[in-house]
């Protein structure tokens, strides 16, 4: 046991800088990341704020049931698993192609331009994002204009205000914004790829479609799967940002979701043990798809994230 501890001591003098890093990070994660879940208890008691938990009353699935007894509930079911469908299938190929096609460009000035305006509207608010997409959308604004213009339509086309377009506007705005953001991992996973089978490829007669389809893909598929198997458990996550910037009251039928619900009759009329409930459910759904999801995909593949 002494020279244990003396092998640990000379181990942690040696690495003390990494320590000292990774001490910051994990008291970060404490403090904003599992400290908070100890309000997870509030689900299964009729909170009133400033009062002691001791002298709460003790509800216990009550508010889980109210939510599944919801008179909305299968709508809003709908609207968040279309939602995150779209996300997870269109969305989520969508960074993949754009990085095959950027790893492509054999221009490097011009790769790093496109690559940099890519990933720009990422930090842009969705605020800022909504204000542009009302702008060219709006009855008066620049697409319908474009339209007019060009003969393809004699009157305003309602965008904002179709519930048959709204999920693809959506899907399109979710997409400008987070596409070279997200490209950036899949670009990193493709300059690991080995560059000996490009040059086999090449000896072998694939051209760039066969390569991209032989030699990249497969090298990247484990980071495809994993990131895949991640995206699963954020299934009833779609946010609620840009359904309440760009939704309507006509199109509340279709951007109306679990997050945004728990929004307007949770927090802002003060039901927060409702609230704290429907988000420890989308928690255990999202933590039982993760671990389903990553079984089939050990299973099938052998590509796993434990």
């Amino acid at each position: 046991m002494p020279q244990l501890a003396e092998r640990i001591v000379k181990r942690f003098k040696r690495e003390k800088t990494l320590w000292l890093i990774s001490g910051i990070a994990l008291i970060w994660l404490a403090i904003f990341a599992y400290v908070p879940m100890m309000g997870l208890v509030t689900a299964f008691f009729n909170y009133i704020p400033g009062r002691s938990f001791l002298n709460l009353d003790f509800v216990g699935l009550r508010y889980f049931r109210e939510f599944f007894s919801l008179p909305d509930f299968m709508r809003i079911l709908r609207n968040t698993l279309v939602i995150s469908g779209l996300g997870l299938s269109i969305g989520f190929a969508a960074p993949i192609v754009f990085a095959l096609l950027l790893n492509e460009i054999r221009h490097k000035l011009f790769k790093r331009v496109v690559q940099t305006i890519s990933y720009m509207p990422y930090f842009v608010s969705w605020v800022v994002v909504a204000s542009i997409m009302t702008t060219l959308l709006a009855a008066n604004g620049t697409i319908n204009d474009v339209l007019r213009y060009l003969g393809l339509t004699q009157s305003a086309i309602p965008f904002l205000n179709s519930s048959s377009l709204f999920w693809w506007i959506m899907l399109i705005a979710n997409i400008w914004k987070n596409v070279g953001w997200s490209a950036i991992i899949y670009l990193s996973a493709i300059s690991g790829v080995d560059q000996e089978l490009y040059q086999a490829g090449a000896v072998d007669g694939l051209g760039r479609f066969g390569r991209v389809w032989h030699i990249t893909l497969p090298g990247i598929r484990p980071t495809i799967v994993l990131l895949f198997i991640l995206g699963i458990g954020n299934l009833l996550n779609t946010g609620f940002e840009y359904q309440l910037l760009l939704g309507t009251p006509i199109t509340r039928d279709v951007y109306e979701v679990v997050d945004t619900y728990v929004y307007r009759y949770g927090i802002s009329l003060g039901r927060y043990s409702f609230a704290v409930a429907v988000g420890f459910l989308k928690s255990i759904i999202g933590f039982a798809l993760v671990i389903t999801t990553n079984y089939i995909s050990k299973r099938v593949s052998e590509i796993s994230i434990l």
